[in-house]
Protein backbone atom coordinates (compact mmCIF):
# COMPACT_ATOMS: atom_id res chain seq x y z
CA UNK A 1 0.00 0.00 0.00
CA UNK A 2 1.46 3.33 -1.00
CA UNK A 3 0.69 6.67 0.54
CA UNK A 4 -0.27 9.52 -1.69
CA UNK A 5 -0.57 13.15 -0.78
CA UNK A 6 -4.10 14.63 -0.63
CA UNK A 7 -4.82 17.23 -3.26
CA UNK A 8 -5.85 19.88 -0.71
CA UNK A 9 -9.60 19.70 -1.08
CA UNK A 10 -10.11 20.57 2.61
CA UNK A 11 -7.83 23.58 2.36
CA UNK A 12 -9.40 24.72 -0.91
CA UNK A 13 -12.93 24.47 0.54
CA UNK A 14 -12.00 26.50 3.61
CA UNK A 15 -10.34 29.13 1.44
CA UNK A 16 -13.46 29.44 -0.74
CA UNK A 17 -15.67 29.71 2.36
CA UNK A 18 -13.47 32.48 3.75
CA UNK A 19 -13.54 34.40 0.46
CA UNK A 20 -17.32 34.03 0.30
CA UNK A 21 -17.73 35.25 3.89
CA UNK A 22 -15.52 38.30 3.24
CA UNK A 23 -17.46 39.10 0.08
CA UNK A 24 -20.77 38.85 1.92
CA UNK A 25 -19.48 41.09 4.73
CA UNK A 26 -18.33 43.76 2.26
CA UNK A 27 -21.70 43.73 0.47
CA UNK A 28 -23.53 43.98 3.79
CA UNK A 29 -21.43 46.96 4.89
CA UNK A 30 -21.85 48.71 1.55
CA UNK A 31 -25.63 48.21 1.61
CA UNK A 32 -26.01 49.50 5.16
CA UNK A 33 -27.78 52.78 5.88
CA UNK A 34 -25.98 55.89 4.74
CA UNK A 35 -26.46 58.91 6.96
CA UNK A 36 -27.01 62.19 5.19
CA UNK A 37 -24.57 64.94 5.98
CA UNK A 38 -25.75 68.48 6.32
CA UNK A 39 -25.11 71.72 8.12
CA UNK A 40 -26.96 74.84 9.10
CA UNK A 41 -25.07 77.96 10.16
CA UNK A 42 -26.47 81.21 11.48
CA UNK A 43 -24.88 84.61 12.07
CA UNK A 44 -26.21 87.54 14.06
CA UNK A 45 -24.66 90.49 15.89
CA UNK A 46 -23.81 89.99 19.57
CA UNK A 47 -25.39 93.29 20.56
CA UNK A 48 -27.83 95.79 19.07
CA UNK A 49 -29.41 99.05 20.15
CA UNK A 50 -33.13 99.68 20.58
CA UNK A 51 -34.64 100.92 17.32
CA UNK A 52 -31.62 99.97 15.19
CA UNK A 53 -31.75 97.34 12.45
CA UNK A 54 -30.79 93.77 13.35
CA UNK A 55 -29.76 91.52 10.45
CA UNK A 56 -29.68 87.73 10.88
CA UNK A 57 -28.46 85.48 8.07
CA UNK A 58 -28.36 81.71 7.77
CA UNK A 59 -27.33 79.17 5.17
CA UNK A 60 -27.51 75.43 5.07
CA UNK A 61 -27.76 72.34 2.98
CA UNK A 62 -28.00 68.59 3.08
CA UNK A 63 -26.87 65.88 0.68
CA UNK A 64 -30.05 63.82 1.07
CA UNK A 65 -31.22 62.90 -2.40
CA UNK A 66 -34.80 63.44 -3.39
CA UNK A 67 -35.47 66.33 -1.03
CA UNK A 68 -36.09 69.95 -1.84
CA UNK A 69 -34.84 72.26 0.91
CA UNK A 70 -36.27 75.24 2.74
CA UNK A 71 -34.47 77.15 5.48
CA UNK A 72 -36.50 79.06 8.07
CA UNK A 73 -35.36 81.56 10.69
CA UNK A 74 -37.10 81.34 14.05
CA UNK A 75 -37.08 83.88 16.89
CA UNK A 76 -37.66 83.59 20.61
CA UNK A 77 -37.76 86.76 22.63
CA UNK A 78 -39.59 88.58 25.38
CA UNK A 79 -41.57 85.52 26.50
CA UNK A 80 -43.24 84.84 23.15
CA UNK A 81 -41.88 81.34 22.47
CA UNK A 82 -40.34 80.21 19.19
CA UNK A 83 -42.02 81.47 16.02
CA UNK A 84 -40.98 81.69 12.38
CA UNK A 85 -39.72 85.03 11.16
CA UNK A 86 -39.08 84.19 7.51
CA UNK A 87 -38.24 81.29 5.21
CA UNK A 88 -36.13 80.90 2.09
CA UNK A 89 -37.56 79.92 -1.26
CA UNK A 90 -37.75 76.16 -1.82
CA UNK A 91 -34.70 74.94 -3.76
CA UNK A 92 -32.41 71.99 -4.37
CA UNK A 93 -29.00 72.04 -2.70
CA UNK A 94 -27.84 74.85 -0.44
CA UNK A 95 -30.28 77.56 0.64
CA UNK A 96 -29.85 80.99 2.26
CA UNK A 97 -32.16 83.29 4.16
CA UNK A 98 -31.81 86.78 5.65
CA UNK A 99 -34.11 88.52 8.11
CA UNK A 100 -33.96 92.15 9.18
CA UNK A 101 -35.91 93.90 11.87
CA UNK A 102 -35.73 96.21 14.86
CA UNK A 103 -36.33 95.72 18.54
CA UNK A 104 -38.56 98.18 20.36
CA UNK A 105 -37.24 97.31 23.82
CA UNK A 106 -34.22 96.04 25.70
CA UNK A 107 -33.57 92.39 26.40
CA UNK A 108 -32.34 89.22 24.72
CA UNK A 109 -33.53 87.93 21.37
CA UNK A 110 -32.67 84.36 20.42
CA UNK A 111 -32.55 83.10 16.85
CA UNK A 112 -32.11 79.70 15.25
CA UNK A 113 -32.29 78.36 11.70
CA UNK A 114 -34.08 75.13 10.79
CA UNK A 115 -33.55 73.24 7.53
CA UNK A 116 -36.58 71.35 6.22
CA UNK A 117 -36.74 68.67 3.53
CA UNK A 118 -39.74 68.62 1.20
CA UNK A 119 -40.78 66.02 -1.36
CA UNK A 120 -42.45 68.64 -3.59
CA UNK A 121 -43.05 72.38 -3.67
CA UNK A 122 -46.52 71.83 -2.18
CA UNK A 123 -45.48 69.33 0.53
CA UNK A 124 -47.73 69.86 3.59
CA UNK A 125 -45.53 67.71 5.86
CA UNK A 126 -41.89 68.85 5.62
CA UNK A 127 -39.23 66.83 7.43
CA UNK A 128 -36.94 68.66 9.87
CA UNK A 129 -33.43 67.76 8.73
CA UNK A 130 -31.11 69.99 10.76
CA UNK A 131 -31.18 72.94 13.16
CA UNK A 132 -28.49 75.47 13.94
CA UNK A 133 -27.22 76.45 17.35
CA UNK A 134 -29.13 79.23 19.04
CA UNK A 135 -27.56 82.71 18.80
CA UNK A 136 -28.45 85.49 21.22
CA UNK A 137 -28.60 89.18 20.41
CA UNK A 138 -28.41 91.44 23.49
CA UNK A 139 -30.53 94.54 22.82
CA UNK A 140 -29.33 97.60 24.79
Amino acid sequence: MTRTKKTGRGTHGRRMALIGALGLASVTLAAGPAFAKGTVEITAPDTAHVGKTITVTAHGGDDSSGFLHQLCLEENGFGQGWHQETCSPIARGDVRVTATGTSARRGDLRFRAVLYGLTSRHDQHPVRLHASNVVTVHVK
